[in-house]
C-alpha cells in the first residue's frame, strides 16, 4: 500500500509540473470551472426562491448536498475523466502494452495515472459553499458527526471510483464509449439535489440501481447528523461492491485485449 501511494504521490507531482507549462490554460480551466460551480450553486438557490424546503431539506441543508456534488464532480474532472480518455486511447490503439509491461498494477495505473489540476479551484469552491451552509445553519457538527462524513464521504468517492473504472474496463470490449460516461455525468446532475426531492421511483432507482444517492446525499446526512445507521453501513457495502465489480471486470476485461503486438 505504501508504495502505491508513493507512486500514485510521485504522479501528481509529474502531472503538476507538466501542467504549470501551460499556466494560461491552468487557470483558464480553473475559472471555468468555479463559473461551473456557479451554475450549480444558482440552479439549486433558483428552487428555494419559491419554497423553504424541497424534499424536507432547507436551504442551508441543501447547499450541503450542493458543495458535495460539485467536490465529486471535481473528482470526476480531475481524476476520473482524464484517466478514462487515457484507456480508451490506448485500448484503439493498442499501446496499452506500456502499462501491461510495468511492474505495477495495471488498474491502478490506468485509472489514476493523471490529474487535472485545474479542477482543485471548483474543489475548493464546493467545500467553501459546505463551509458556508455550516455557518447559515450555526451548526458545529459533533466529532461523532466529522468520523460518519468522513467515512461516507470515502465511501462515496470509492463508489464513484469503482464506476468509473468499470466503464475503463467497458472500453475493451467497446473501445468509444464517450456516450456512456456521457450518460452518467447526465445522470450524476440529480445528486446536486437531495434524494428526497425526486419521485418515489426515482428514489429508488437513484439509491439501489445507480448509487446517486450515496455520493452526496449520505454523507450530508451524516455531517448534519439526520444520517440512519443503516444507510452508513449500506455506504460502506456498496464502495466494496462498486471497487470489487471494477476490480473483477477489469481483470476479465484484459483477458480480451489484443495487443499492438499480436
Amino acid at each position: 500500500m505504501r508504495r502505491y501511494l508513493s507512486l500514485w504521490l510521485t504522479f501528481l507531482k509529474a502531472n503538476l509540473l507538466l501542467e504549470l507549462e501551460y499556466r494560461a490554460n491552468l487557470i483558464a480551466g480553473a475559472a471555468l470551472g468555479v463559473f461551473w460551480a456557479g451554475v450549480s450553486f444558482v440552479s439549486v438557490a433558483v428552487f428555494y426562491l419559491h419554497t423553504e424546503t424541497v424534499g424536507g431539506w432547507d436551504y442551508a441543508q441543501a447547499l450541503v448536498v450542493l458543495g458535495l456534488f460539485i467536490v465529486m464532480q471535481s473528482v470526476i474532472s480531475a481524476v476520473l475523466s482524464p484517466n478514462l480518455q487515457r484507456v480508451v486511447e490506448m485500448v484503439r490503439e493498442g499501446t496499452m502494452d506500456f502499462v501491461l509491461i510495468k511492474p505495477a498494477d495495471a488498474q491502478f495505473l490506468a485509472t489514476l495515472r493523471f490529474a487535472r489540476y485545474a479542477s482543485v479551484a471548483d474543489l475548493t469552491a464546493g467545500v467553501l459553499v459546505i463551509a458556508q451552509a455550516l455557518q447559515q445553519m450555526d451548526y458545529k457538527p459533533s466529532w461523532s458527526a466529522l468520523a460518519a462524513f468522513f467515512g461516507a464521504a470515502l465511501a462515496g468517492l470509492l463508489t464513484l471510483y469503482g464506476i468509473w473504472a468499470a466503464m475503463a474496463a467497458l472500453a475493451f470490449w467497446f473501445v468509444k464509449i464517450e456516450n456512456l460516461s456521457d450518460l452518467f455525468q447526465s445522470i450524476f446532475e440529480t445528486a446536486r439535489f437531495p434524494i428526497s426531492a425526486y419521485s418515489t421511483v426515482l428514489r429508488f432507482l437513484l439509491t439501489f440501481v445507480l448509487p446517486i444517492a450515496f455520493l452526496t446525499t449520505v454523507p450530508a446526512q451524516a455531517l448534519i447528523g439526520i444520517a440512519e445507521p443503516p444507510f452508513l453501513a449500506a455506504a460502506a457495502g456498496v464502495a466494496a461492491l462498486a471497487v470489487g465489480s471494477s476490480r473483477w471486470l477489469w481483470r476479465r476485461a484484459l483477458r480480451t485485449y489484443t495487443s499492438a503486438s499480436s
